[in-house]
């Protein structure tokens, strides 16, 4: 089973004077980089919900939100009343022909007309905010997980393609053979020189051993099923995957090399397309 690292989750949390929106979303990444956006009054929490995302995603770049919407009268900001009325003293001794409401409105606008009361953080809202924060990441995980099952229909796709291209290369490999010996023997006849039969045919099995691909055909074949298996192990992952298809590309690349015939490189081709695609579609792969 595989998961993907593409994926979004979300809480709102409603409280008698905020509501609190938490929200999480996850691209591909080789490694975590978390990106955390939240109120300063949660900033001392930020290193332990760090470890908490590390643990829980492993890889990602993952995107952290808290917003806090104020849904009532309760605001860290006053006005600084004492302050403002000296503000507007002095505005009055130097403009006479202001009014009050326009004299209110330059001194709200001067340096600490307003106080910002430091919040400190309640222990009781911040375990309810947690709990959510858990919500979050379990459907984002639950995201991942059913963008996994995608992504696993499609490998098992194209590595079938990928068998059955192999089954194909096998199926023409006596024919490919034969038409190499043909090939040599009529151009040996075409020099018309006399030349001795049982050295031929030594020279003959030596040059064919060289165009072999007996041996990259069972691992290629291996790696397939291995691939398969990895998929559907617990302990899958993109890293380990990328690794087989690795191989499974090194396999297919000397089969083309060593094919040195029409029909069998254009099934290589192929081969290589579809492994291309489950290359790409990797780079999602947790």
């Amino acid at each position: 089973m595989i998961y993907s690292m593409t994926g979004y989750g979300k809480s709102v949390l409603q409280l008698p004077t905020k509501k609190i929106t938490i929200e999480l979303k996850s691209l591909n990444s080789k490694n975590l980089d978390l990106n955390a956006r939240m109120p300063s009054i949660y900033r001392e929490k930020e290193l332990d919900l760090r470890k908490l995302m590390a643990k829980q995603l492993e890889r990602g770049k993952v995107d952290f939100s808290i917003y806090v919407e104020t849904t009532a009268d309760d605001t860290s900001t006053q006005i600084n009343a004492p302050v403002v009325k000296q503000y507007m003293q002095q505005l009055k001794a130097v403009y006479n022909d202001g009014n009050d409401i326009e004299l209110l409105k330059m001194a709200v606008r001067f340096p600490d007309a307003l106080n910002t009361v430091r919040e400190e953080i309640d222990n009781t809202e911040w375990a309810q905010i947690e709990a959510e924060i858990t919500v979050a990441l379990n459907s984002l995980k639950d995201y991942r997980l059913n963008e996994g099952k995608v992504l696993e229909q499609d490998f098992n796709d194209r590595i079938k393609n990928i068998a059955a291209l192999l089954a194909q290369v096998i199926a023409m490999d006596p024919d490919r053979i034969e038409g190499v010996k043909e090939r040599l023997r009529k151009g040996v006849e075409e020099l018309k020189e006399k030349y001795d039969e049982n050295r031929f045919e030594q020279e003959l099995v030596y040059y064919i051993e060289k165009f072999d691909i007996t041996e990259e055909k069972v691992r290629l074949d291996n790696h397939l099923n291995y691939f398969i298996e990895s998929i559907n192990s617990t302990d899958s992952n993109g890293k380990k995957l990328g690794f087989i298809a690795q191989e499974i590309g090194r396999e297919v690349n000397t089969i083309g090399s060593k094919s040195n015939y029409a029909p069998m490189q254009q099934l290589v081709v192929q081969m290589k397309d579809e492994l291309e695609k489950i290359k790409e579609q990797l780079l999602n792969v947790l």
